[in-house]
């Protein structure tokens, strides 16, 4: 059995936060979405939850963090190109997202990152091949 992902985020506005990921191009997979929860397609093995505050809190037992003024984890997403990277970025600005930091250039890898409509950190990052492969070059 492949290992799949599923990141698990509690959002204040399910609708709102479907029609952001939505605006990213991804899929939301009706199967395991009804009012309280949604499943937000990435690819065939990495999947997130979006999942109102009542529903999260079913989870754990320990309080919701507020991301929009901390930051609980940094959830990276590869892209094939540095073009692909500046698409998916650009997308979440126009949905709604904010921009984290500035584009960082390292030149064997180039990534941007933004929050979403609750505050969670995203990255998107493209990799040179080689440096994939052989680690990042020696400075």
């Amino acid at each position: 059995m492949t290992t799949s992902i599923f990141v698990n985020l509690p959002v204040s506005d399910l609708e709102a936060s479907k029609a952001f990921y939505t605006a990213l191009g991804y899929t939301i997979n009706p199967n395991f979405t009804d009012e309280t929860a949604a499943c937000v397609v990435f690819s065939d093995t990495i999947y997130t939850m979006l999942l109102t505050h009542e529903k999260f809190s079913q989870f754990t037992k320990q309080p919701i963090a507020d991301t929009k003024n901390s930051t609980a984890a940094i959830v990276a997403l590869s892209a094939d190109s540095r073009e692909d990277v500046d698409s998916l970025a650009n997308k979440a600005l126009e949905a709604g997202g904010s921009e984290t930091y500035d584009p960082q250039d390292l030149g064997f890898m180039y990534s941007r990152a933004f929050r979403d409509l609750d505050g969670h950190h995203w990255e998107v990052l493209w990799m040179d091949a080689a440096a994939a492969q052989a680690g990042p070059p020696e400075h």
